[in-house]
C-alpha cells in the first residue's frame, strides 16, 4: 500500500542521511542536511515517485515512535506537508525539492525517531504494557470523591485516565485524558520549584523546612523551629505562595505563575477554574486557620500580606490541567527542567533536584513513607484525584481518578504506580545489573542493540547498499579492520 511504502521509504531516508553525514562533514552540525537529503533522495527513489497525499501521511508512521504530529518540534514540517497536500492536484507527485523542503528542518528528530534512538526505543510494546496496567487499575473499586470542596464533589468516581510523556517527547494517553481537572495539591511541587528557581534554595528554606511531618496535610502544626515542615503540606505551600514575585500585585503574580505553568506544559492546556476558586474561599476555614497560625508564629517574610498569600494559594489550587498537559509538566521535571516538546529551559537543575527530593519524601500526604518504600519515585497527589509521577531521566506520568482512599490519594493512581514499578525497573533502588526479573524499556531488542556504526549495511526493498568503499566517505577515520568487522555484521541485517 502507499502507506506501507511511505513508512519504509521515510525510515530509510532519514536513517541514511544521518549515516552518510558521519563521513561527509566534521562541522559542529550533525550533518549537511541539504547534501544528504539530495544524495539519498536520488539514491533510493531514483525514478520512483509517490502521490503526495499518500506519501505525506506521517501520522501512522510517527505513531509507532511515540511522536505526535501536533508536537511543536514538528510544526514546520507539518505545515509544509499540509501546504503540499492542499496545493497538489489529482495525482501530483513529490519531487526532490519538495521532499527536502518538507523534512529538512526536522531530519534530526525524524532520524532519532525512526532509528529508535529515543529513551524508550520499543515504544509500541511499552505502551501496550502500560494499557494493561491501566485496565488492571480500572478494576479497583471503592474510595470516595472529595466532598469538602463542592466543585470536586461533582466528578464521577468512575473517571480514570493515564498520560505519559518521555524526556524525548514520546507521548501516550489512555482513558479520560482530555477532561480538565484542578491541580489542587499537585501544584505544590511546581510552586516550590519556581520559588527555588527565582530566589534560591537558601532563601526559600529560611521559611519552610525539608522534613516529612507524618501528619495530615492540613494540620495546624509547625516544626521545632516554628516553620512549616515542608512545601508539600498546606502550611508550607501557603508560605511559599508569599515568596513568589514579592512586591507584585495579585494580578501580576497570577499571570507570572500561569505563564510558568504553561511553559512547563509545553503550552498545552492550562486554565483556571473560577468556580473552584470561589468554592475554595467559601469552604476554606481550615486554611484560614492555618494562615492566622502562621501569622502568629511570624512564618511569613517581612511585609507579606497573609490574606493575599491565601488568595494566591487558593488560585493555584484551582488551576486546571488535563492528564496530557500534566504529563508534560511531570516530564519537564524528569528532564532536568527542560520541557521535552519545546526544548525550553524552564527550571534550574538545582530547583528540579530539590523538588524531586521533597516529592520523594513528602509528596503523598501521610502515605509518603509507604509510597517511597514500595514505588521509590518522586510523586505528588491531590484531592482532585491526580497523581503526578516523575521517573527521573525517563518520563513523567499524570494519573487521574477522583475516587480517593482514606488519606486523600487516588486509589487507581496508587495502584497504577505500584504496578508500574513491579513490572519495570523504575524504582530508584532497582539494581540495573542484577535485577533481571523486571523489564527495562530503555533497552533495544534483537539486532537493534548493535552499535549505530553497524548501520553501514542498509536494506531498501531487496537491494543492499554496502558502504565498503572508503572513497564514498573520504573523511572517515575507520581503518581496514573496522570495515571488515562491519562486513561481518551483514548477516544481522
Amino acid at each position: 500500500s502507499y502507506c506501507e511504502q511511505f513508512i519504509t521509504v521515510i525510515k530509510n531516508l532519514v536513517l541514511s542521511c544521518l549515516i552518510i553525514s558521519c563521513f561527509t562533514c566534521h562541522s559542529t552540525l550533525p550533518f549537511k542536511s541539504l547534501g544528504s537529503a539530495r544524495f539519498f533522495f536520488f539514491m533510493y527513489l531514483k525514478e520512483v515517485s509517490y502521490v503526495i497525499k499518500y506519501f505525506f501521511n506521517l501520522k501512522q508512521a510517527l505513531r509507532g515512535t511515540g511522536l505526535l504530529t501536533s508536537d511543536p518540534r514538528l510544526k514546520d514540517c507539518m505545515q509544509q506537508i499540509h501546504q503540499a497536500v492542499q496545493e497538489s492536484v489529482g495525482t501530483a507527485m513529490m519531487d526532490q525539492e519538495l521532499f527536502r523542503k518538507c523534512v529538512g528542518s526536522n531530519i534530526v528528530l525524524l532520524t532519532q525517531a525512526f532509528q529508535r534512538k529515543f529513551i524508550i526505543p520499543e515504544f509500541e510494546s511499552f505502551t501496550s504494557l502500560i494499557n494493561h496496567l491501566y485496565y488492571n487499575a480500572q478494576a479497583q473499586k471503592g474510595g470516595k470523591v472529595a466532598n469538602y470542596i463542592p466543585q470536586l464533589a461533582k466528578f464521577s468516581p468512575d473517571l480514570w485516565g493515564v498520560s505519559l510523556c518521555t524526556v524525548d517527547g514520546q507521548r501516550h494517553a489512555i482513558g479520560d485524558t482530555n477532561l480538565p481537572f484542578c491541580l489542587q495539591s499537585c501544584v505544590m511541587p511546581l510552586e516550590y520549584a519556581l520559588a527555588v528557581h527565582e530566589a534560591g534554595t537558601e532563601q526559600v528554606h529560611k521559611y519552610v523546612g525539608k522534613e516529612p511531618s507524618g501528619l495530615k496535610f492540613n494540620k495546624l502544626y509547625l516544626d521545632e523551629e516554628d516553620k512549616p515542615h515542608n512545601p508539600m503540606v498546606n502550611a508550607g505551600a501557603i508560605v511559599i505562595s508569599s515568596l513568589l514575585k514579592p512586591g507584585s500585585n495579585k494580578a501580576e503574580k497570577f499571570d507570572f505563575m500561569m505563564d510558568y505553568l504553561k511553559k512547563m506544559a509545553g503550552r498545552e492546556y492550562v486554565a483556571f477554574s473560577n468556580a473552584t476558586f470561589q468554592s475554595e474561599k467559601e469552604t476554606g476555614d481550615r486554611n484560614y486557620a492555618i494562615g492566622y497560625y502562621l501569622k502568629e508564629k511570624k512564618c511569613f517574610p517581612s511585609g507579606a500580606d497573609m490574606m493575599a498569600a491565601l488568595d494566591f494559594y487558593f488560585q493555584l489550587c484551582s488551576i486546571e490541567v488535563t492528564c496530557e498537559s500534566g504529563s508534560v509538566m511531570a516530564a519537564t521535571l524528569a528532564n532536568g527542567g527542560i520541557c521535552p516538546i519545546t526544548g525550553e529551559q524552564v527550571l534550574s537543575a538545582e530547583a528540579v533536584r530539590n523538588t524531586l527530593s521533597l516529592m520523594h519524601s513528602c509528596g503523598m500526604y501521610d502515605f509518603s513513607g509507604q509510597f517511597a518504600f514500595h514505588v521509590g519515585l518522586p510523586a505528588k497527589s491531590g484531592v482532585s484525584g491526580a497523581v503526578l509521577l516523575v521517573v527521573p531521566n525517563i518520563m513523567g506520568v499524570m494519573c487521574w481518578s477522583p475516587a480517593l482512599d482514606r488519606v486523600g490519594n487516588s486509589i487507581r493512581g496508587i495502584h497504577f504506580c505500584q504496578e508500574l514499578v513491579s513490572l519495570f525497573n523504575f524504582h530508584n533502588y532497582d539494581n540495573l545489573r542484577h535485577f533481571v526479573k523486571k523489564l527495562d524499556p530503555r533497552r533495544q531488542t534483537g539486532h537493534e542493540r548493535v552499535r549505530p556504526q553497524t548501520t553501514f549495511l542498509i536494506s531498501h526493498n531487496a537491494n543492499k547498499v554496502k558502504l565498503k568503499d572508503k572513497n564514498m566517505c573520504p573523511d572517515s577515520t575507520m581503518d581496514t579492520e573496522e570495515l571488515k568487522s562491519m562486513e561481518a555484521l551483514e548477516s544481522l541485517v
